[in-house]
This record gives C-alpha cells, structure tokens and sequence, in this order.
C-alpha cells in the first residue's frame, strides 16, 4: 500500500460520520441506537490500489464539503469494485444518514454478503429489504441475527407495512407466523405481531395475543401497545392499573409515566393528570414538551394563571414558542382583554400553529366592528405566505361566518373561487355557506360541480343527500345519493345518519331507526342523538327518546338543533 495514501486515508476515516451534516430531509436515528456510531473496536481496511485509496480520499474529503452526492456516489463505486465489508459498511452509513433508500439497500445486501457472521451487517440488511417490501427475505436476514443473538428487533418490520395493501401485509403475517412456530416463545416477534395485527384493524387480536404473552422483565414496548389497544377499544379504565404496576417496576421509565399520564388525560381524569405532569416536570426540569404538556392540562383544568406562568417559561426559552403564543392568546381571551389576545396571536409565525393564531385574529377584529382590519391582515398575510393562501380566504370566510355575516363570508369565497377555480375546498366551503344563507340552488350547484370531477366523494354526496333529504321532497334521489356515499365508507356515522334521515323522511321508521342507532353508537353527536331520538319519539319508544337527547344534552349542552328539537316534540325543553 502506498504510505502517503494510507496515512491520508486513515486521518480521513479517522473523521467518520461526525464530519457529514444530515440531509435535512434525511431521518433522524432515534436516540437508543445514537451510540452505536462509535465502534468500540477500530475498523481494519483491507490493502487497495492507489486508484481506490484516492477515491475514498475524495469521497471523505468531498463530505467534509458538503458535497454529499460525490462522497455517497464515490463509496457505492468502491463498495462495489473491491466487495470489501469495512468499505460496505462505512458507504451504508452514509447512504442512511442522507436517506437514500435504494443505494442504502445495495450497500446493505454488499455489506451482509462480505461480512456473513457480522450481526448488525445482516440487521441493516433485513430493515433495508423490509423497507423495500421484501419482506420474506427481510425475514430471512433477521432469523440469522435471532438464532445468533436471541434478542433484536422485529418491530420495524411491522411498521414498514404500515403503508403498503392487504396482500403485502397478509404475507408478512405469515411469515410472523412462520418464525413463531419456532420460537414460540420470543418476546420480539410476539410483539412485532400484534404491532402488525393493530395495523390491519385487528386490535382485539393483537391485546390478546399481548395478553396471553405477558411482556418479560424490562420489556416495555409491549406495555405500550396492550395501553393503547385497551384505550383503542374505549377500556381506557384497564390501561391504568396495567401502567401502575409496570411504573412500579419500573420507576425510572419516563415512557410509562409518560403514557399513564396522558390515559389520565384521555379518561378526563385531569386534576390527577396534572399531578403527573407536575412531577414529570420536576424529574425533567430541561424537557419542554412535558412543560408543554403540563400547560395544556393547566389549560384544561381552568388554572389560568399556572398555564400561563408554564407558556410563559416556554417563551422565555424559546422553546414551543409559537404554540405558547397561541395559547397564552386563549387565555387573554378568556380574560376578556381582546386586545392582549391580538398581541399574542400576532407573535406566532408561520408554522403549525400559524394559521389557528390567524383565525383567532380575524375573529376578534370581526366581533369587535374591525372587520376592515381583519381583511387587511388575511390579505397581507396571503401576499406573505401564498402557499397558504387558500387557507387565509377560508379563515377569512369562517370569522365573518362566525359573526353572522354570511353576506361578506359569501363574497370572500366568491373572490377566491375566481382566483383559484379548481379548489374543491373552496367550492365545499360556499355549498356549506348556501344552504347555512337558504340559498339552496347555488349549494347544489358546487356540490354537483365537485361531483362532475370527483363522482366518488362522498362528503359531497352525503351532503347534497342530506339537504335534498332535510330541505326538500326529493327523497328518492336524496337516498340514493347517500346509499352511495355509504358504499364509499360504509361506517361513516354522518352518512348513517343522514340514511336513517331520508328513511324518516320517507315513512320507513324501523330502517330509519336502525341507521341511527348505528350512527349514535359511532359517534354521541347532538344531532345525530336529535334525529334518533325523534324517530323514536315517532316509533312510540318515548322514554328512551328522552334517555337518547339527556345522552345528548350531557355531551353538548348548547345544541341548538337538539335543544329545537325536543321542544318541537314535546313542548318544553326540561326532560
């Protein structure tokens, strides 16, 4: 070997991974696998000709520059000339790191191939090709690494399916099975099952098979997910007592306290939440998300000045900045000081909370007799961010519609509509506007327009079904607009209500009732719980309509349509 190449190319090497910046679109590795990147054992190179020293020499260098392109393309090159394993590896590392999917796969199966009993080199190998849907051999690969190792992964192979069709994730079910008749007993692939069972809507099957394979010491994945199954099938109470005794195990893991305090959240237990968050935060004074978290359930819980002091520690870290500005603006809101709550909003910039913090503004300016000002804001703010334009026309059109002026709600769609002709939204949002202005020719005209170009949207059709349902005599056409809305998402709870809807309409009270009872399992809504409780009302089934609009009352209080409803039927709103 040339010295002078040598000496250059070890100083290089020496450098590794620490000197290439991610690709900003490339995935980050998570944080239990970030000390791998340091080999406890040097890596020994193979002797090359000049031409291939040189080559890696400009590789490396080139990805000191940021030139990312030269550096991944020069060591693919190599890693194919010389089938060298430390040469394979080292130009899979880079392709991952930039998130090139199909070089990481080449490099990956190079890597595998020349370093056989390399137990990471055949891991790589297996997520690549599971990432590839070859799943089978993705499978193959892994198997290795379990007879030699007993304990990997086999979580990432259930999650890549996650976006691929039935067939695939059929197939790689199978080959789960495959594996588990040979170790029935192996904590991962019983995991990595149910993960791929919750996946295909399977949750019962997969909080069974979890169920029946209680996680082994130190395992908590499979805590995680039994949680999430049982809240998934609204057994949120049984989630609890499972995260107690796992924290009790396990004291120090701040992914089940975590998790046990959002259940408290989700099951409306928030004083109790609180408390958790209170001392997660302590525990973790430098993690802003759990600072975040305890705002929120402050929020929640009405402790105004709490919420506040947390957003206002967020700010003055410059952490969650602009979702704290947003929220310490609700809170001036519901101080009554509008013009505090301006001040806030119009501190968030544009990012995910941009648009919610533009609403707010126009709607305060519009309920305070500023409506001028609050086009003016949505006007510059569309010059400002024109790929979110179409959403600044609609937030304009909300805040006058919220205030009653369908008339200039109206015009603004109108003036968008003309600027952007083909945004379905837009003409969705004017339909939506007709029928709330009676203006029931003009709402089917965009919905039949929508349905010229998408004949399959079924928000669309059940909408126009509904209201020629509601609204007019036309109940043939109306049921068979809704039937087909209905074939399209067959358990949507709006399309089974507006079903049981023309069928009341149309005289069929025993169908209507059994589409609303669907629609009412589905989803407690107050309108859906007034139309049920009417055809029930009308079957003769009088206390239970009373029980189905007190179900309702307790969900929304302030339902206009329920509240009309029951005192349409009986003559006084107290049940």
């Amino acid at each position: 070997m040339n010295r002078r190449y040598a000496l250059l190319l070890a100083l290089a090497l020496l450098q590794g991974c620490q000197n290439l910046a991610p690709h900003q679109n490339a995935p980050q590795a998570p944080a239990d696998e970030a000390t791998e990147e340091a080999p406890a054992e040097p890596v020994v190179y193979g002797s090359f000709k000049p031409d291939t020293l040189y080559s890696l020499l400009v590789a490396e260098l080139a990805g000191q520059r940021n030139r990312f392109d030269i550096a991944l393309a020069n060591y693919v090159d190599q890693a194919e000339k010389t089938q060298d394993s430390a040469v394979s590896e080292r130009a899979y590392r880079i392709a991952e790191y930039l998130g090139a999917d199909e070089p990481a796969l080449d490099t990956a199966l190079l890597w595998a191939k020349n370093d056989p009993d390399n137990l990471e080199a055949q891991r790589a190998a297996a997520i690549q090709l599971a990432r590839a849907g070859r799943y089978d051999e993705s499978m193959a690969s892994m198997e290795k690494v379990l007879q030699a190792k007993g304990d990997t992964h086999f979580d990432f192979l259930a999650l890549s399916a996650a976006e691929t069709d039935q067939s695939t994730r059929d197939g790689l079910l199978q080959s789960f099975d495959r594996l588990l008749n040979k170790h029935p007993a192996n904590g991962q692939l019983i995991f990595g099952k149910a993960l791929l069972l919750n996946q295909d809507g399977k949750s019962e099957e997969a909080l069974e098979l979890l169920e029946s394979h209680p996680a082994q010491d130190g395992e908590i994945a499979p805590i995680l997910l039994r949680a999430r199954l049982l809240q998934t099938l609204d057994r949120g109470d049984e989630a609890l007592p499972l995260l107690r005794n796992a924290i009790r195990d396990n004291p120090e893991d701040k992914r089940l306290r975590l998790n046990y305090a959002r259940t408290l959240v989700e099951l409306d237990r928030i004083p109790e939440a609180k408390a958790e968050f209170v001392s997660l935060v302590q525990q973790y004074p430098e993690d802003d998300d759990l600072r975040y978290s305890l705002a929120l359930v402050s929020l929640e819980n009405q402790d105004w000045d709490e919420a506040e002091g947390y957003l206002q520690e967020l700010v003055e870290r410059d952490a969650n900045a602009d979702a704290a500005h947003l929220n310490l603006g609700r809170i001036r809101e519901q101080r009554n000081d509008p013009q505090a709550a301006l001040r806030e909003y119009a501190l968030v910039a544009p990012g995910p909370d941009y648009l919610a913090a533009q609403l707010r503004q126009a709607d305060i300016l519009v309920a305070n007799g500023r409506a001028r000002e609050a086009s003016r804001l949505l006007a510059e703010a569309r010059e400002a961010q024109p790929d979110s334009a179409i959403q600044l026309y609609l937030i304009e059109s909300e805040a006058y519609s919220n205030n009653d002026k369908t008339a200039q709600a109206d015009q603004v769609l109108h003036q968008a509509i003309q600027r952007y002709p083909d945004d379905l939204n837009l003409l969705y949002s004017r339909a939506m506007l007709a029928e709330k202005r009676n203006d029931l020719a003009q709402m089917e005209k965009d919905l039949r327009a929508i349905l010229a170009r998408e004949p399959e949207n079924a928000m669309a059709l059940n909408a126009l079904g509904y209201t020629l349902a509601d609204r007019t005599t036309r109940f043939d056409e109306a049921k068979r607009l809704i039937e087909k809305a209905l074939s399209i998402t067959p358990e949507d709870p709006a399309v089974l209500d507006s079903l049981g809807w023309v069928n009341y309409r149309m005289g069929n009270l025993d169908d209507a009732e059994r589409a609303l009872r669907k629609a009412f399992e589905r989803l407690s809504d107050p309108e859906v719980a007034a139309h049920l409780g009417e055809v029930l009302w009308a079957n003769g089934k009088r206390r239970e309509a009373r029980q189905v609009w007190n179900q309702g009352l307790e969900n929304s209080s302030d339902s206009t349509v329920l509240r009309q409803t029951i005192r349409r039927l009986t003559g006084s709103e107290a049940l």
